[in-house]
């Protein structure tokens, strides 16, 4: 996605401010400024939204001041980045769209959102922008723009009300009630919170691993069987082959090569990311994941330990920084008050012992004396005190305070102790990790993946692959030596260096790495590449690969070989089927067709898998009027854009800052499927 739009499924219950606004009716930006200035004002938790928090002049009602502080809206004032701040609501949109028909139609006009929420059949929208500027820019661009004959209007919308806070004001008068209920809840065995953790980031820790796989299997076959439906919707030439395909594979385009079984079904994740907070009862700190998210109105963290799919290496890291915290006088972070300082732990492990930590600390109002004294304290405790037993080789610090933008990648890292990175071996190679870049989370199983990979490319040396969205460049480097060349695509600056020092470790000289969003590199890139055996290979982010990189794949018919590696199949849906759909104006080049379908348990005990799928490009029949019924009869857009609809109706309970998928192709080094957070 262009700007790393977030699908949302957890805005406000009301619809924006309650100012009526006729949905026919066009009213002048200014006014409608005015409006929900007018309309907040009233709220005595509110800030004119309208500015911004970081130092905009704030239009705030004086009278009101004094229940500011206890408002459900207080959070908009903190220190944190939330888009909420610059939200507004189209309205009038019309019936029967999707998230990616509002994406890409907001795309059209140049408008860059962050997040958009929809409301199942309902016309409006709530779209969050990450600038005042941003925000304002696009009001004045759509309101009063006409789409399917439908006149949209845009205005302000309230931001969503804090989940905890608002909870806690429903229940004031009754405070009597609500602690007659707290015994019962303490009173539950430890046992039964660890199961409660369990059944939330190992919800299939309880099924023998064999019925895990079959789940597993029939989720690829229900997504094969959707590819195939949309396939034959999309591309009436390949009717003949479809109805062939699903005789043979009971309704699929093509056979399932079984669910691979991951070597390890414990133990098995390199990364964890766990949060710092307050224990159920709110007495002790403590590092774990929450037992919900923060919408669901609690913020109590329970340890990790009784989770099977971490490693011991990993839980006495957490012991020990758990030790270290709760023996300092900080307190830890609330996303409630926004006060406090100790927020996350990340740890990062490797076959060869290697253990990377990542402390995330906000500094609030310490000043660099006692922050210096604090980093200092924690690099002795883990190089000569009390927890250089756990194993830490690398020590990193992170401030985690006024945050510009949502993204933790974005935040400075200080190295405290120990070595820089990490190393890990994988198909007898050497790979360096660095804190933010990606690397597979299970490393035995990512050996497995990336040898069918290899096998299905058939490669030579006169082959060359693009390899995009390459991380650290573990595809591309573990398949160096059969090929002429290698050329990567990765975001991550930091990743990028990790690539191409993992490169110089192993050796290899054929191998290329450019750091840059895929939907600007890709295109040029690929149309640059004279050889006659090229193989692309993508694995991107949840959301599959920006419609630049599918038209550039599209077009480029020198390419007839594709390998996607995704781990979120519904979510990179669209991108399957555009790769197949008839070509048209605006979609050049042949279409493609599956030809093998392999899935990978990368993560066990999780719903959470990788699928691979090839792609081969299909020819054109000499008849030039078989290729003439290639070409839609849609021409009313002007771009792949606005002609790929949206055909998933899938929704979850990610809240609306909280869950970020973080676009496409940008080829984030964000955390794929099956991540231990629990936000």
């Amino acid at each position: 996605m262009d700007a790393n739009v977030t699908k949302s499924d957890d805005a406000p219950e009301e619809a924006g401010p309650t100012v009526p606004l006729d949905e026919a009716e066009i009213v002048p930006y200014e006014e409608n400024k005015a409006l929900l200035v007018e309309d907040v004002m009233g709220d005595p938790s509110v800030e004119d939204l309208t500015k911004d928090k970081a130092g905009g002049a704030a239009v705030t009602n004086e009278t009101d001041k004094a229940g500011q502080s206890d408002g459900v809206y207080r959070y908009i004032k903190g220190d944190m980045f939330t888009s909420e701040i610059y939200k507004v609501e189209i309205q009038n949109l019309p019936k029967y769209i999707g998230f990616n028909d509002v994406k890409k139609f907001l795309t059209k006009y140049g408008v860059n959102p962050h997040k958009i929420k929809l409301f199942g059949k309902q016309t409006f929208a709530f779209v969050t922008f990450k600038s005042e500027e941003e925000r304002d820019k696009a009001m004045k661009i759509i309101h009063g723009v006409m789409w399917k004959n439908r006149s949209l209007s845009v205005r302000l919308a309230k931001p969503k009300a804090d989940p905890i806070l608002k909870k806690r004001k429903m229940e004031e008068g009754s405070a009597e009630q609500v602690e007659s209920k707290r015994p019962a809840q303490t009173e539950g065995c430890e046992e039964s919170f660890s199961k409660q953790i369990a059944d939330i980031v190992t919800p299939l820790w309880n099924i023998p691993y064999e019925d895990q796989l079959k789940k597993k299997e029939q989720e690829v076959l229900q997504v094969l069987q959707k590819l195939t439906k949309e396939i034959a919707s999309n591309n009436r030439a390949l009717l003949p082959w479809i109805f062939v395909q699903k005789e043979k594979y009971k309704n699929s385009c093509c056979q399932l090569e079984g669910v691979t079984p991951a070597p390890s079904q414990t133990e098995y994740r390199n990364k964890c990311e766990f949060l710092i907070g307050m224990d159920l009862i709110g007495k002790t700190k403590t590092i774990g994941f929450r037992l919900a998210k923060y919408k669901g109105g609690t913020c109590a963290v329970v340890e990790p330990f009784d989770t099977i799919h971490i490693p011991p290496i990993t839980k006495s890291v957490v012991k020990a920084f758990q030790d270290y915290i709760r023996s300092t006088h900080y307190s830890v972070y609330s996303p409630e008050t926004y006060e406090g300082h100790w927020k996350q732990l990340t740890v990062r492990t490797t076959s060869s012992n290697h253990v990377m930590a990542v402390v995330y600390f906000n500094p609030q109002k310490l000043d660099k004396e006692e922050l210096c004294s604090l980093k200092r304290s924690l690099g002795s405790c883990f190089t000569e005190g009390a927890g250089k037993g756990s194993g830490v080789t690398s020590l990193y610090f992170v401030e985690d305070g006024q945050r510009k933008s949502p993204s933790l990648e974005d935040l400075p890292l200080e190295h405290l102790a120990g070595e820089k990175y990490i190393y890990e071996e994988l198909l007898g190679l050497k790979f360096r990790i660095s804190p933010h870049a990606f690397f597979q989370v299970n490393t035995r199983a990512a050996e497995m993946l990336y040898t069918t990979i290899g096998e299905w490319a058939h490669l030579d040396q006169d082959t060359t692959v693009l390899d995009v969205c390459c991380g650290t460049g573990t595809i591309g480097i573990s398949l160096a030596k059969k090929v002429k060349k290698v050329v990567g695509i990765e975001l991550s600056q930091e990743a990028v260096k990790d690539a191409r020092a993992n490169a110089e470790i192993n050796g290899l000289t054929n191998i290329e790495f450019r750091c840059g969003k895929a939907e600007d590199l890709f295109p040029s890139l690929i149309n640059s590449q004279v050889s006659k055996k090229l193989v692309a290979i993508v694995d991107p982010p949840r959301a599959g690969l920006h419609s630049k990189v599918i038209l550039a794949i599209r077009r480029a018919e020198h390419l007839k070989k594709l390998i996607y590696v995704s781990c979120n199949a519904r979510a990179a849906m669209n991108n399957f089927v555009d790769l197949c759909r008839a070509p048209s104006n605006r979609v050049k080049g042949a279409y493609f067709k599956p030809i093998r379908v392999m899935a990978f348990d990368m993560f066990p005990q999780t719903m959470y898998f990788e699928l691979v799928i090839l792609f081969e490009r299909v020819e054109y029949p000499d008849d030039p009027s078989l290729k003439a019924t290639q070409t839609t009869k849609d021409s009313g857009e002007s771009s792949l854009e606005a002609h790929i609809i949206d055909r998933s109706t899938n929704t979850n309970n990610a809240s609306l800052e909280d869950c970020d998928l973080n676009g496409s192709t940008a080829c984030s080094v964000e955390e794929k499927s099956g991540s231990t957070v629990v936000k």
